[in-house]
């Protein structure tokens, strides 16, 4: 497993337009599920990612079949905005996905991040096996260290995912100029970014 050193010194350095994922690779992939609010960004954050193969807006965690944005929005069915993130092992491990998701967003607001505000924005880690549930709950543990305010971060089990509306997927690389993304998503990712080379800096110093 290549550490998270090598991992952001191969990141890309393309802010916008975020590029396409790589293709699927013939070999082994494995999944996660992550949500910290609207799910624009956390996709573009993850594709800049070497080793995320694709990461995929949408649904889950709530009582509805086959739910619409309009219905999710609305804040009726349950569900949040979530991303299913298809990764190669061999390159970024699952923790390392988690590790980076308390870098992705602000954890300790409940159902809100920035002026995103509803169940639908949660921040959440929808977990496929008993191993992904030690990894998230460890890796929580070590990032509430880090945190002045409590973390509110659910982890539960998937229950199932739906993809949202092909006009959602990879809406900032195709909407760099939108309203939303030049004022939210745009300087989201490049926060996230910032992070993960301050991140570096200091491992490199270390």
């Amino acid at each position: 497993m290549k550490t998270l050193l090598t991992l952001f010194a191969a990141m890309s350095a393309i802010i916008t337009p975020i590029s396409a994922a790589d293709p699927a690779p013939a070999g082994k992939t494995e999944t996660a599920i992550i949500g910290g609010g609207c799910f624009w960004c956390v996709e573009a954050q993850y594709k800049m990612l070497k080793g995320v193969k694709k990461a995929i807006s949408g649904y889950a965690g709530g009582a509805v079949d086959n739910p619409t944005y309009k219905q999710v929005c609305e804040g009726d069915t349950g569900h949040a905005e979530v991303v299913q993130i298809e990764f190669d092992p061999a390159i970024i491990g699952y923790k390392d996905i988690i590790d980076l998701f308390w870098l992705a967003h602000d954890p300790t607001t409940l159902n809100q991040q920035g002026n995103d505000i509803g169940t639908q924005y949660r921040s959440t880690i929808m977990y496929l096996n008993e191993e992904q549930k030690k990894i998230a709950e460890a890796s929580m543990a070590e990032a509430q260290k880090e945190q002045t305010g409590k973390i509110v971060t659910e982890i539960v089990p998937l229950k199932k995912f739906y993809s949202a509306e092909d006009y959602h997927q990879e809406y900032f690389a195709n909407n760099p100029t939108a309203g939303y993304c030049r004022v939210v998503v745009g300087p989201k990712v490049a926060k996230f970014r910032h992070k993960l080379e301050e991140k570096q800096k200091l491992q490199e110093a270390k």
